[in-house]
């Protein structure tokens, strides 16, 4: 059994290789590509291995961006430590979504379920996987705590047009054309924000679908989006995002 164990810390490769090879002897770990770059070289120039373990977030970017640049044939069971990706692993060909700390007993659940997979005559239950992962799936954000002065209030999430960073700060604005510095950077809200409203569009932005007032093709297949409220400067959709971005335009939101 040739396992692709895809993974950017070092306690959870070793703690998940433990945890396979106690569960099943025959386990062979292929590779253990740390990055979305070293993951594509190494699918391109590999046999497809029996079985794909994923982290979602790793060093250079998001998983996703992976099934951008190559084929990926095989089975995954997808690890990870946020929740709020699941719909978009159970787009592609994922056996299980299991949520860190990754418990022994759960990790043998989606074996047997990669088992199922692997049976020729057997086809994998994508109703049931569908169920789970939304049960597994927990609440967004659903409001921000903002101090204006010594006052204190909030500003509902689905009221927010855009976050951005600046200057080493984080500032959400409203569609009300309200402007806010919060305390969570750009990175922590990608865990938090529901992610068929919000999209992060490059290193500096958030934005909310429904903030977009118009598109516009910009060099390098980037996007040049107008929004509402506008932005003093130009926001552009970064190379790497924009293949994503694309088709987080097109699900039915």
């Amino acid at each position: 059994m040739k396992v692709l164990l895809i993974e950017d810390e070092i306690a959870a490769v070793q703690r998940l290789e433990q945890m396979l090879k106690s569960l099943r002897q025959e386990v062979e770990i292929v590779a253990q590509p740390d990055t979305v770059a070293a993951s594509v070289e190494w699918l391109q120039n590999h046999p497809t291995p029996d079985l794909v373990l994923m982290d979602v977030q790793l060093a250079d970017g998001l998983c996703f961006n992976i099934f951008d640049q190559v084929s990926v044939a095989a089975p995954i069971i997808f690890t990870t430590a946020y929740d709020q990706y699941a719909i978009q692993a159970f787009k592609v060909n994922s056996v299980d979504y299991l949520l860190k700390p990754i418990k022994k007993e759960e990790l043998q659940k989606a074996l047997e379920k990669w088992d199922q997979w692997h049976t020729p005559t057997a086809a994998p239950d994508l109703e049931a996987l569908a169920k789970a992962i939304q049960q597994q799936k927990v609440g967004y954000k659903k409001r921000f705590l903002i101090r204006v002065g010594q006052a204190i209030k909030t500003v509902n999430t689905e009221d927010i047009a855009y976050f951005y960073s600046e200057h080493k700060s984080t500032f959400l604005c409203t569609k009300e054309k309200r402007t806010y510095t919060i305390d969570e950077s750009l990175d922590r809200l990608e865990e938090l924000l529901p992610d068929h409203l919000f999209y992060r569009v490059n290193r500096k932005f958030i934005v909310n679908l429904h903030a977009i007032e118009a598109m516009h093709t910009y060099s390098k297949a980037r996007v040049l989006l107008e929004l509402d409220p506008p932005y003093q400067e130009k926001v552009i959709v970064s190379t790497d995002r924009s293949p994503l971005f694309k088709k987080w335009l097109a699900d039915d939101h």
